[in-house]
């Protein structure tokens, strides 16, 4: 079996394991993280669906003067907006919720990115939906990267990837933190 047929097959079972289990909950336990209290700019995202809520983070961030940078998908790639917490600011494209306006082109002051994941497994490494949004953008953005998942979904279990990937610093479920060696 090739690795793409293995990930496709992976990813439609972490889809249906989490509709079955999945359970409403904030991530505010990485609001006390050294690396987002010290982050004057983070990369987040609009969470859909069954994907752990970023709801209550993104507000959170906003409220405490952050600098808050939302992902719009431009062909293959994601580009960066800066949202200030307008829901007017907002478009609802198939099914991501994207803001409007101007692309941030200079993410060099962004201190800590906080990325979705199906799996993350022992490493750091993560399994995204797989498009390669992530795959491509997390390369480029400097900062403290963690990936959110719900309870259960870290496995130690390790996950198939290939030369392009890059291990995420830590993850997080609702209850707690897990950093990863490096």
């Amino acid at each position: 079996m090739n690795q793409n047929t293995l990930k496709k097959q992976m990813r439609d079972r972490y889809r249906r394991e989490r509709v079955q289990k999945f359970l409403p909950s904030n991530f505010n336990v990485i609001l006390k993280c050294p690396e987002i209290v010290a982050a004057s700019t983070i990369c987040s995202y609009f969470s859909y669906a069954e994907e752990p809520s970023t709801t209550e983070i993104n507000q959170a961030f906003l409220k405490e003067g952050k600098k808050l940078l939302l992902p719009r998908v431009n062909g293959s790639v994601i580009e960066w907006v800066q949202w200030n917490g307008d829901e007017n600011a907002l478009k609802i494209t198939k099914k991501l919720t994207e803001p409007i306006g101007p692309a941030v082109l200079d993410t060099s002051d962004v201190g800590a990115v906080v990325t979705p994941a199906l799996r993350i497994d022992q490493e750091g490494y993560r399994m995204g939906q797989g498009g390669g949004f992530y795959d491509r953008a997390l390369p480029t953005l400097p900062g403290w990267k963690i990936g959110l998942v719900h309870a259960g979904e870290l496995t130690s279990e390790a996950l198939p990837r290939e030369a392009h990937d890059i291990a995420l610093d830590a993850a997080a479920t609702p209850s707690l933190v897990v950093r990863f060696k490096r």
